[in-house]
């Protein structure tokens, strides 16, 4: 979005401020509109995951004793989110969710990184339904889990009823309804979706006040341009700790809601 509105204000037509309609990305497709599903966020998403895939494959292809550097980068990756995610945060048994988190992290991390690259600036993660589709999935994932552990009933009932005086689980039960089942999904995925889309904001309103400052009539303004271009510059720096920060959180707490499920007493 960000290079698209460059070329406007270049040519003299600068869409500022920004509106919501502009989040709404036309098909990249020549027959469709708003309504085809195939948008420059679903390519990203395509191309993010075809360049996980593809990556882990080739590294993969011919393991050597002596890692190369693409094998070490790979191994190292996967773990540190083995050893400092999953079997942290689960325990012994967190080997075997080790490959679904380091797919994970890896995903959101890729699709994330699409930010602060040029010409591109905005992550898919910036749209409320990937991180909702990813959130959905952790959710159902550590329900499963808990009901395959520990039996339907027991699971439901150590969710719901913690240890407490039967008279105070009227007030517990909703409380803890509310927080496990719903509150849960819904943090997970309006955090990454908030960060995201905020530091795209940022972004914007930074690069295109350069070029509003710049083709201003007051001549004090336009050296003002270069500062804040400056700033869009140094943003640019601070999202690309976001974006390792927030792959980071969303695995962990991935993991920490399977260990929940997954623990006997609640």
């Amino acid at each position: 979005m960000i290079g698209k509105s460059i070329v406007l204000a270049e040519d003299g037509k600068v869409p500022f401020p920004p509106s919501v309609e502009d989040f709404f990305l036309p098909s990249i497709v020549p027959w469709g509109g708003h309504s085809v599903w195939f948008t420059k966020f679903t390519a990203l998403i395509w191309l993010g995951a075809a360049a996980t895939i593809i990556f882990f494959l080739v590294t993969y292809r011919k393991p050597q004793l002596v890692p190369t550097k693409k094998q070490w980068i790979a191994e190292s990756i996967y773990g540190f989110v083995r050893n400092s995610i999953a079997v942290d945060m689960i325990g012994h048994r967190g080997v075997a969710f080790a490959p679904y988190l380091a797919t994970l992290f890896c995903f959101i991390f890729i699709n994330n990184l699409w930010q602060i690259i040029p010409f591109v600036q905005i992550s898919p993660m910036s749209h409320i339904a990937f991180p909702a589709l990813l959130a959905i999935i952790s959710y159902v994932m550590f329900i499963w889990v808990g009901i395959r552990h520990h039996g339907f009933g027991k699971f439901f009932k150590h969710s719901l009823m913690p240890p407490a005086p039967w008279f105070m689980q009227p007030l517990l039960i909703p409380i803890e309804l509310f927080s496990t089942f719903i509150a849960r999904p819904v943090s997970l995925a309006l955090r990454l979706f908030a960060n995201l889309f905020a530091g795209h904001i940022i972004l914007l309103v930074f690069t295109m006040g350069g070029f509003v400052l710049l083709n201003s009539e007051s001549f004090f303004l336009k050296p003002i341009s270069v500062l804040s271009w400056a700033v869009s510059i140094a943003i640019t720096f601070l999202e690309a700790l976001v974006i390792v920060l927030q792959a980071y959180i969303f695995t962990v707490l991935t993991a920490s809601y399977v260990q929940g499920a997954l623990a006997d007493e609640h």
